[in-house]
């Protein structure tokens, strides 16, 4: 045993010599190439006192970014990551100022320009030079990730007993079946693709209704996402605005769902959650919204990015990465421009800055604290990496720029199962998505209006110039149009100027009654969720029906269910119970939708009972709108400022995927809705031997905060 930790002991303070080396080498370089930055004073000095400057600078600035920059980033944590990411540079350069002071007596000197230059390119040689010889020796490359993921030493598994295989979720946000099939065939995905070809085993599963990150991860990590109808909506009960990636919403999603079911998650035993809205019950956490909302000693929500930019040569990395994709953004949005590329939406303001953050930062944080999770020898993993989601918002489901976003992520898994043959026991990887996403142009590009514009318009209410202009006008639009779109146009026209009486017979009075009871509603509540649409009227207690609605606004559902751009209405009704509302007339009672006829015919499989399910929700919207969809095209009209888009039915939204070990279980061949993928993660999770996730926990209705990641009260955001 001695003879190990001297042997360890020499190793170490062989790599601190060379790396020492090495940086000083680098200096003299960098002196001799950049004017601004000396080592010697004015008057000259001989070679081996400018090696010896050097030698010391190296020294001091290699202690001083292993001492102090840690306490900087920590100090640093209640910065926007975006802005940290920025300041990475002119912190480090601070750095070497700092250690030129310190260890030369003013002989050498640079520019704070050069010294941000000198910095970042001594921190990336450092770096690469001890990760170059931490690999060949395990037990240092090891110790390297535990700081890297700031994670405690690996347990050992006890003498003679086989180590219980962990688990590692990760998810792929946003990626379709489709597309991740198309990306391997293509070979844009060489790791996915030795994978298929080797260990594991692809297939899809349909989302709910709301095919959407809030609704698809409380489901996976929770087993419930009942009551979530949309990614956001307005809940008449409270007066309050649920928006599934807000910290106070996210925090109260999660503690319903563990009310609702008396469980704690799927990593409650021994578990990580990386990355996502929710902890999914782990102990251990970083960057998860659901504990954003609260503060406690448990609330450690920035752990993982402090436990990232506490080595700076990572931060100087991830940073110059992230300014690279600033720039990348830009110039891409650039050539969609010049190309006159459509559908395109606006990709200006902070956009190129948030999706640098998802691809870059995001990316390299949560595969970090997953490295780190594995070497420490975690039972259960989830992580969620969001970047291609980001993108494909701006750019489309499918193009270039899509397409680089997968061939990074493929190389961050490749990282990870790299990663995985150093961990103390064996890792399944499992690979998945929340939903997928389906392209077409917005809503409001195609039409001229957006859904509010429509539903204050069917309403009698104040609409825009522009709208007025576009459609308040008789005359025709050129080449004309379907008779469902003429019939759209009137509807909107008259709804523009007045409400219609449906009856036709109410006359003039009934006209004017109606535009009084119009007048005097509070107005409503017009949200969108990708391509889903919810009206709700905040004025009435509870969920209005059809003929309530008709009352109130005669012209508003007929001006919504005959758009063109609309798909299919659902809204409670006093005789039928509740219908779904077609544009070419059609009433169907939701008890007899089917899904391939009637107006959910070429909205998919499993459309019917997605729509069922919904409309038994505590607090599904007044009128739920669905956009049209495209069977042949797979394309629908977000109602936000998305090409790409997800959250209702329609297209590859509604079609993420699997993709597992063969080792394990396979699926059942149909998985429907984001709670049986939970009863599918969970059952694998039982297979090995050893403890696993239980079989039930059932805490009382009393004690369900227990499983809430953080203590104290809610915050409540700005949407109450």
């Amino acid at each position: 045993m001695g003879r190990f930790r001297w042997r360890s002991a020499s190793r170490a303070l062989l790599r601190v010599i060379t790396v020492w080396a090495v940086s000083t080498l680098t200096l003299l370089l960098l002196a001799a190439l950049l004017p601004d930055f000396q080592l010697q004073s004015a008057d000259g000095e001989s070679l081996t006192t400018v090696a010896f400057t050097a030698a010391w600078c190296a020294g001091a600035f290699g202690l001083l970014s292993a001492l102090v920059w840690p306490l900087i980033v920590r100090a640093l944590l209640l910065v926007p990551a975006l802005v940290l990411g920025l300041l990475v540079f002119f912190l480090n350069g601070s750095l070497l100022l700092l250690a030129l002071r310190l260890s030369t007596d003013g002989r050498a000197a640079a520019a704070p320009e050069t010294a941000v230059v000198v910095a970042a390119v001594m921190s990336a040689v450092a770096s690469a030079t001890s990760t170059a010889l931490a690999v060949r020796d395990d037990e240092a490359y090891r110790r390297r990730l535990y700081r890297l993921a700031d994670r405690k030493r690996p347990r050992i598994a006890r003498a003679g007993a086989e180590p219980v295989p962990g688990t590692v979720f990760l998810q792929l946000d946003g990626v379709g079946h489709r597309v991740l099939s198309d990306a391997v065939a293509a070979g844009r995905m060489p790791t996915v693709a030795e994978w298929l070809a080797t260990t594991h085993t692809l297939t899809p599963w349909r989302t709910d209704w709301s095919s959407q990150t809030g609704a698809s991860q409380l489901g996976i990590l929770h087993g419930s996402n009942e009551d979530v109808p949309a990614f956001r909506w307005y809940e008449k009960d409270t007066g309050r605005l649920m928006v599934s990636n807000r910290p106070a919403s996210a925090v109260e999603l999660q503690r319903r769902a563990v009310e609702r079911t008396g469980d704690g998650g799927l990593l409650t035993l021994d578990g990580a959650s990386r990355g996502n809205l929710f902890s999914g019950g782990a102990d251990q956490l970083a960057l998860v919204l659901s504990m954003a909302a609260r503060r406690g000693r448990r609330n450690r929500s920035r752990a993982g990015y402090f436990a990232y930019f506490s080595d700076p040569a990572n931060a100087v990395r991830t940073a110059g990465s992230l300014v690279a994709e600033v720039f990348r953004e830009i110039a891409q949005s650039v050539r969609a421009r010049l190309r006159r590329e459509t559908p395109r939406v606006s990709r200006g303001g902070l956009y190129p800055f948030v999706r640098a953050f998802a691809t870059v930062v995001e990316r390299d944080v949560v595969v970090a604290a997953v490295m780190g999770d594995m070497l420490a020898g975690r039972t259960a993993v989830y992580a969620d990496l969001v970047a291609y989601d980001e993108v494909a918002h701006h750019s489309g489901p499918r193009g270039r720029d899509t397409d680089q976003v997968l061939a990074r992520l493929d190389r961050a898994l490749g990282l990870i199962a790299k990663v995985a043959e150093h961990a103390p026991r064996p890792y399944r990887i499992v690979l998945l998505s929340d939903h997928g996403q389906s392209p077409g142009e917005t809503f409001e590009s195609a039409y001229g209006l957006t859904l509010k514009d429509l539903v204050r318009a069917g309403c009698g209410l104040p609409v825009s110039r522009r709208v007025r202009r576009t459609w308040g006008s008789p005359r025709p639009e050129p080449g004309g149009g379907s008779e469902a779109r003429d019939a759209a146009r009137d509807a909107l026209r008259s709804a523009l100027h007045r409400p219609v009486d449906e009856a036709g017979e109410a006359g003039k009075d009934g006209a004017e009654a109606a535009a009084v009871a119009a007048a005097r509603a509070p107005e409503p509540v017009v949200l969108a969720s990708g391509n889903l649409g919810l009206v709700s009227f905040p004025g009435v207690p509870h969920r209005m029906t059809r003929e309530e609605i008709d009352r109130l606004h005669p012209a508003l559902l007929r001006t919504l269910a005959h758009h063109p751009g609309i798909g299919f209405l659902l809204v409670a009704s006093e005789r039928h119970g509740s219908v779904v509302l077609g544009g070419d007339g059609a009433e169907v009672p939701v008890a007899g939708l089917a899904d391939d006829e009637g107006p959910l015919a070429g909205f998919g499989p499993g459309a019917a009972d997605a729509v069922r399910r919904t409309d038994g929700f505590p607090h599904v919207a007044d009128i739920m709108v669905n956009s049209m969809h495209d069977p042949a095209a797979g394309t629908v009209h977000a109602f936000e400022e998305q090409i790409g888009s997800h959250g209702g039915l329609g297209g590859d939204q509604s079609r993420p995927f699997l993709l597992w070990p063969r080792e394990l279980t396979p699926p059942p061949a149909d998985v429907v809705g984001a709670e049986r993928v939970h009863e599918v993660l969970r059952g694998w999770l039982r297979e090995g031997e050893g403890p696993q996730v239980p079989l039930e926990i059932s805490p009382s209705s009393a004690d369900t905060e227990a499983f809430l990641p953080v203590e104290g009260p809610a915050a409540r955001d700005k949407n109450g």
